[in-house]
């Protein structure tokens, strides 16, 4: 994001007519760029639906064990701080952030078949020997490999987002937002029906050497075509649509931004601190539901498993029409803070339908709103998305871009574990299922009104001020 909006704007228009070489991305690039959130939603499915399944199901591992080497890879978000300000500072490959995004992909490829490898190693020894220091020893390493995996995902993942900066303007962000996020869920649809495909034909008593080829096929071609996603939506972008060096005092003297430096331009402006409570709040309203979706439906309007596992791709379908028609149908019309606004709102009433629809007993009351939910939860997830991008400094996008998705990654798993202890905690205050159930969901209702009057106090000219002049005052320093 520019400093100076409008020295920004003359530069790049005196660039465009000069040399052509900064030009403004357009719809097919934007959707080239997505490719690389899809290859993250495929992956996504693979190892936290596959993995998972296979392990407590065919492997008989316990559900504890498994979480906790899945979660791993979120345990270890603090690391995108760190690679967002090395995407800022040091250049990998003649890049700033194209080498990070293509080393970390190489790396999740490598790691997530690493960690197929050492879950057949853990189920075989719990089969032969049970719960051995082996067998502990297995699972250590299996969550090792998981955290690297998480590490390298942040390698990637951190600059891909400082690089939607670099290459975008303030009036094309919400754009671009909302188609790279959408491809995201079309890649966790493709990752669901692939997975499924292939958990479909090793149903039943299938002997382990099958499950075993058959899944260790999968996780070397599908990595590898995410490799190849990887590197199609990136390649060229960089040094063709990138503004980085237009908006960067910092540019030629990058050994001034340190981890250090940039953490102080983080903490400058008061208004980074109200966005990223802001942000936290409005994420753990958002996934507040994620522990207790199939149980509520099962539980209070009698679906069987099979109907249970459709909930999330019909929340799946709201959210990604949430997210493609945000960017280019309602934020131009209202803008990015009452776009939020408006989705948190929304969000906020749908939770108090999903209740009522408890009430009635109906599942297709439940399933209509648990849509309008979705739809309602893509418009704010745009809006935060490209607000989020606003109040990022060009000096220092990478380690913004890291606070913001560490912020993200504590607030998910802060709101699937509060989930679950506030549907434990219902039930031992009500006798009446649906009432505990309902708890669950009024408190992010309420959660999403807190989040809205937090969001009003966002200043996003104040926060280019206060970034501007922290950035010239420590490379003033540096020169002292």
């Amino acid at each position: 994001m520019s400093i100076d909006p409008m020295s920004d704007s003359i530069s790049d228009a005196i660039t465009d007519s000069a040399t052509g070489a900064i030009k403004r991305v357009n719809l097919l690039t934007m959707f080239r760029l997505g490719l690389f959130q899809m290859g993250l939603g495929i992956m996504s499915v693979l190892t936290l639906g596959v993995l998972n399944r296979v392990m407590i199901k065919e492997l008989a591992i316990s559900a504890t064990v498994v979480a906790g080497t899945l979660a791993m890879h979120q345990f270890v978000a603090p690391a995108r701080v760190w690679f967002g300000q090395m995407s800022d500072a040091k250049p990998l490959f003649g890049h700033h952030r194209t080498g990070y995004v293509w080393l970390g992909g190489v790396l999740f490829a490598i790691s997530a078949f690493l960690a197929v490898q050492v879950m057949w190693q853990l189920g075989g020894s719990l089969e032969a020997a049970g719960w051995t220091f082996a067998t502990y020893s297995w699972v250590g390493l299996l969550g090792l490999i998981f955290a690297l995996y998480g590490i390298a995902i942040c390698m990637s993942s951190t600059p891909f987002a400082a690089l939607l900066v670099d290459v975008s303007d303030e009036e094309d962000r919400s754009k671009l937002i909302g188609v790279v996020w959408s491809m995201l869920m079309v890649g966790i649809i493709i990752g669901a029906i692939v997975s499924s495909s292939l958990l479909k034909q090793i149903d039943g008593d299938a002997p382990r050497e099958v499950l075993q080829a058959a899944i260790n096929g999968l996780f070397v071609k599908v990595p590898v075509a995410v490799l190849f996603l990887v590197a199609v939506a990136t390649f060229g972008v960089e040094k063709k649509y990138s503004r980085y060096g237009l908006r960067s005092t910092a540019v030629d003297r990058e050994d001034k931004i340190t981890l250090g430096r940039a953490l102080k331009i983080l903490t400058a402006s008061r208004q980074t601190g109200l966005f990223f409570t802001f942000l936290l709040i409005m994420t753990i309203c958002l996934f507040m539901q994620d522990a207790v979706l199939e149980p509520y439906g099962g539980e209070i309007f009698k679906m069987p498993i099979s109907e249970t596992t459709r909930l999330n791709a019909i929340y799946g379908t709201g959210v990604l029409l949430g997210l493609s028609t945000t960017g280019f149908l309602i934020v131009p019309r209202l803008g990015k803070q009452n776009t939020i606004r408006l989705g948190c709102l929304s969000v906020a009433v749908c939770f108090c339908l999903m209740i009522s629809s408890g009430f009635t007993g109906n599942p297709n009351v439940f399933k209509s709103a648990l849509m309008l939910f979705g739809l309602a939860s893509g418009v704010s997830t745009t809006g935060a998305l490209s607000l989020m991008l606003d109040l990022t400094a060009a000096e220092t996008a990478g380690t913004f871009i890291g606070a913001w998705g560490l912020s993200q990654a504590m607030a998910r798993g802060f709101a699937t574990v509060s989930g679950g202890v506030i549907l434990d905690f219902g039930k031992s205050l009500f006798r009446v299922p649906m009432l505990a159930y309902g708890l669950v969901f009024i408190i992010p209702a309420i959660g999403m009104i807190l989040a809205v009057w937090l969001l009003g106090r966002v200043d996003v000219r104040e926060f280019q001020d206060n970034a501007k002049s922290a950035i010239a005052a420590i490379l003033e320093n540096e020169l002292d």
